[in-house]
């Protein structure tokens, strides 16, 4: 299936884990990947491992956390491909944890910066270069907490929350414009960011059995919704939450 076939696809913090996944299935679904992470050695690797599969695909290392990473981004994608079609902002971080009296300032902006503010950065970015070119989808990064509250996290969870808002919004203002928008809640995916979680049998069980199907999901079955929300298939689908949790939000 080459659904994404001549589209010009951005993807933020794909070094690894679920954006690595995302680019790598844009990629091979006919799409040109720019690759973007602060990480460069993941990202270039990602870059390469997209271009020894047959696709074509350029790292370009951003700070989404701040505005100017953002544009200069965007505008990198411009001056390689000629035109933006999709965008995947998922560019995260898991920050510390700890109750909400006791949370640090400087974790809080840490976390909200790199998870809430960066995806409103990169669309700031994104859209009019969509425009531009007549269109295009993008697909938020959000998370179960997006929907659902979790102890100890006070920042993780309002900046998902956000996100979802955010995408929300966007979807609204620009429908009619041609761009839809989108946002994925994935429950707990085997990444880096929870690797260090199975040093600790008990609390990984604990973890899994949270998930009605009985095991965490895996990034490629979070990219596989990522691409579907990013190709015409979804052509009805806008200002959507789809959970990709292995049931935890029916319980």
């Amino acid at each position: 299936m080459e659904d994404l076939d001549g589209k010009v696809a951005l993807v933020t913090g794909a070094a690894s884990g679920i954006g690595r996944a995302v680019a790598q299935l844009y990629a091979a679904r006919g799409a040109r990947v720019v690759v973007s992470d602060l990480n460069v050695e993941g990202g270039e690797e990602t870059a390469d491992l997209i271009r020894e599969a047959g696709g074509e695909s350029e790292f370009v290392r951003a700070d989404v956390s701040m505005p100017d990473g953002c544009e200069a981004l965007v505008a990198a994608a411009l001056d390689r491909f000629g035109v933006l079609d999709i965008a995947c902002n998922n560019a995260g971080i898991g920050g510390d944890l700890a109750p909400t009296a006791d949370y640090s300032l400087e974790g809080w902006r840490r976390v909200l910066e790199t998870n809430l503010f960066s995806v409103f950065y990169c669309m700031k970015y994104e859209i009019p270069a969509m425009l531009a070119g007549g269109g295009g989808a993008i697909v938020n990064m959000a998370s179960i907490l997006g929907e659902v509250g979790f102890a100890n996290a006070p920042a993780y969870v309002s900046a998902k929350h956000g996100v979802v808002g955010l995408t929300r919004t966007a979807a609204i203002e620009y429908g009619q414009l041609g761009i839809r928008v989108n946002a994925v809640g994935p429950a707990f995916i085997r990444t880096p960011m929870i690797a260090s979680l199975e040093q600790d049998p008990a609390a990984y069980r604990a973890l899994v059995d949270s998930h009605p199907l009985g095991r965490l999901g895996e990034p490629h079955e979070v990219a596989e919704v990522v691409a579907f929300l990013s190709s015409d298939r979804a052509a009805s689908v806008t200002g959507g939450y789809c959970g990709v949790d292995g049931g935890y939000l029916a319980r």
